[in-house]
């Protein structure tokens, strides 16, 4: 994994990074490291979304054929840095969502860090049509988190929280309110959060100007055709402007993160 971009130096030994070697876990926490509290008051949110040249978010409904090796590298990485994994419903079913894993590579770190052994799962569900015997609910390793709006239908709550999953409320109505959201989890102790879609999801968070930072794979692929880009639904009034953070590259995939100004 080569380094293009060079911003801080995640060596321990303050060592000289990049070349063509494969960048160890450790390089890779450093990198992507949270920031501090101090940095924006009530958690932050990066998101983290892999597109190919010609824009899809997506193949066939997955965004695994666009993705590879290094791309699940830094997926995984991103995963043990966070407190919580935000996901849309559908982007759960399509990607067939499980439990996320504690990984004994990061156990120390997340010690340090002070969080449970494996991020929170987070499903953004307006109707919580959500199939509630797959492990992800039956199973996690830590209690799976639900965010929906007032509205929501009282059979359904009591069927999620029935099946072990925690509802938490976040709109007024039917649907979630992405600042609202946020604040809930940080509410709940989760201030390092990390959405991983789907496009409608992160067109939400978008909207609401509180996305701070977007770690982006740029897939050296073509795919044609008419599938998502990696944010979706209706236009911000002005661009939003990001600083680019980070670049790094591993065989034509350009893995960037974006911060907001």
């Amino acid at each position: 994994m080569r380094r293009l971009f060079p911003v801080t130096d995640p060596t321990a030994e303050g060592e000289t990074a990049g070349g063509d070697r494969e960048w160890s876990l450790a390089e890779l926490a450093a990198a992507y490291a949270y920031p501090g509290p101090d940095a924006r008051p009530g958690g932050w949110l990066r998101a983290n979304m892999v597109s190919t040249l010609d824009g899809a978010a997506q193949h066939d409904g997955r965004s695994q054929p666009i993705s590879s090796a290094a791309d699940m590298r830094i997926f995984g990485t991103l995963r043990a840095l966070a407190d919580v994994v935000i996901a849309g419903a559908e982007t759960v079913r399509q990607e067939g969502y499980r439990p996320a894993r504690a990984r004994a590579e990061f156990a120390e770190l997340r010690r340090a860090a002070g969080q449970g052994p494996a991020p929170v799962i987070a499903v953004v569900s307006a109707s919580l049509e959500l199939d509630f015997s797959l492990p992800l609910f039956t199973s996690p390793l830590v209690r799976t988190l639900i965010l929906t709006g007032a509205a929501a239908a009282p059979d359904r709550v009591a069927a999620a929280e029935r099946a072990g999953a925690r509802v938490v409320v976040a709109g007024d109505g039917v649907g979630v309110d992405p600042a609202r959201a946020v604040r809930a989890l940080a509410e709940l102790g989760h201030t390092r959060l990390l959405t991983e879609g789907g496009p409608r999801l992160l067109g939400q968070f978008v909207a609401a100007g509180v996305l701070d930072e977007l770690c982006l794979t740029v897939s050296p692929m073509l795919t044609a055709g008419d599938a998502q880009r990696i944010a979706g639904g209706p236009s911000v009034d002005l661009p939003r402007h990001y600083t680019l953070a980070s670049l790094l590259e591993e065989e034509g995939f350009l893995f960037s993160r974006y911060r907001r100004d």
